[in-house]
């Protein structure tokens, strides 16, 4: 496997990484290969179509304001978020954009900007087609994108996403958790000393270190903000943020109660998925829609180990990146194929293993960990109300956070065996996410999303 930590944790802005973060990297590639083979300033028009879920919820989930940032230039990693909404007005004020921010062309959004609702390109349901045209209307150029999750694009029929392949071979390869327990017992390593073997291939431990600090402080940073904000999130179901209000009651109580640290969890989950949802900077982890989970177990293990440390936060990163680096290879991370279990439950899977490992488990029972984690997620519908990242999206990432703390607490009281391997429940998600209907998989076309009034 050629997956760095890297790969399953980017930084980027809410509220999908799947239909925010890929979408906005696949229109800056294309207009970037424009440019690479000298047709960009030949371009006179571009036309976008969106095809299955990004077409179904991709307003929802801000696909279309995502395909204009990117096609002038903007990156998930570094645009700021709050430079969005004018980047938006001046384009459909002007009816004007400027590719890559120095090519201007004619752009009447409702005509270029297509949400194909009743098609889907053969891959994956998250696809789109971007079309170049001259001033004749001759095709310079057309591409397939499909966005498969976490802010990984493929184009066409590549095989992966081109960040991923790029990887020189790291020395303890693994496809499967008995592959990965096996390495770490033939070459007397824990875990995350094989993730960090791998990465080293790549980076020195000093950039290692220093990349994965930079993502802890932009998940903090994001819980700052999330508690900082008030108000109500953007869309038509008018949430109100609940994250603020519940962190100045935490800090203003004068007496603590038996369940304040599940309400600390609750509300750093809160704060993350608010954020996201106001189209904040987060980190996918391994997607935005369940950006909140390793973070508020971070947040947890800090805040109440007395022994926690900066080397506590790598060991969890590490590890809960290998689990997530599994589960993406023989299953799903995209919503849009394995439904929430392929988002919440990895997420809540990955950090049940991170917290064991943060806390010196065995190498056994982080896979217990990380097994217990997925198995009680499985069949998860992703059914978002309004096709906006926030009923149930939000609060469930509440959920799976306190689900993961315990699934370590569980793992971390046995001696690591167990009857159900971590292989075999991914094995079972994907078959129940083969099998599970369409319409539960963020299309918003069925459960909560047509049982819950939008206003």
């Amino acid at each position: 496997m050629t997956l760095s930590v890297f790969d399953i944790f980017k930084v980027g802005v809410g509220p999908s990484s799947s239909h925010t973060m890929g979408p906005m990297r696949a229109a800056r590639e294309f207009v970037l290969g424009l440019k690479r083979d000298g047709l960009l300033l030949e371009t006179e028009q571009i036309a976008v179509r969106l095809y299955g879920s990004l077409a179904l919820t991709g307003a929802g989930h801000g696909t279309d304001r995502a395909v204009l940032a990117g096609l002038e230039g903007a990156e998930p990693e570094s645009v700021d978020p709050d430079s969005i909404e004018p980047l938006l007005q001046r384009i459909r004020s002007t009816g004007r954009i400027k590719l890559l921010g120095e090519h201007e062309i004619a752009f009447d959004e409702p005509m270029a900007l297509l949400f194909m609702y009743h098609e889907r390109l053969p891959r994956h349901s998250n696809g789109m087609r971007f079309t170049a045209l001259a001033a004749n209307r001759r095709v310079l150029r057309e591409e397939d994108y499909y966005s498969i999750g976490g802010g990984f694009v493929v184009r066409g029929d590549e095989v992966e996403a081109p960040e991923t392949s790029a990887h020189k071979a790291p020395p303890y390869p693994f496809g499967s958790g008995a592959e990965l327990l096996a390495l770490c017992k033939e070459n007397g390593l824990e875990l995350f000393e094989v993730m960090l073997a791998n990465e080293r291939t790549w980076a020195t431990d000093e950039q290692i270190r220093t990349k994965l600090l930079h993502i802890w402080h932009v998940m903090q940073a994001c819980v700052e903000r999330g508690f900082r904000q008030t108000g109500v999130l953007p869309g038509v179901l008018k949430v109100r943020r609940r994250a603020p209000k519940l962190y100045r009651m935490l800090t203003e109580s004068t007496e603590e109660k038996p369940l304040d640290v599940m309400d600390w969890v609750n509300a750093y989950a809160l704060a993350v998925n608010e954020e996201n949802a106001a189209g904040g900077r987060v980190v996918t982890a391994p997607t935005n829609g369940a950006a909140g989970i390793v973070p508020a177990v971070l947040h947890f293990y800090r805040r109440f180990y007395r022994d926690s440390s900066d080397d506590g936060v790598i060991r969890f990163m590490l590890t809960a990146a290998a689990i997530g680096m599994l589960y993406k290879k023989n299953a799903s991370i995209s919503g849009a194929e394995m439904g929430c279990m392929g988002e919440v439950g990895v997420a809540c899977s990955m950090a049940a293993a991170g917290l064991v490992s943060a806390l010196h488990g065995t190498n056994e029972q982080i896979e217990n960990a990380a097994e217990i984690g997925m198995e009680h997620n499985l069949g998860l519908t992703c059914d978002p109300v309004a096709g906006l990242v926030q009923i149930p999206c939000i609060e469930r990432n509440a959920m799976g956070s306190v689900k993961a703390i315990n699934a370590a607490r569980l793992a971390m009281r046995g001696d690591g065996t167990h009857k159900v391997s971590l292989d075999q429940v991914i094995a079972t998600m994907r078959q129940t996410g083969a099998d599970m209907s369409t319409i539960y998989k963020e299309t918003s076309q069925g459960g909560l999303a047509v049982n819950v009034p939008e206003c």
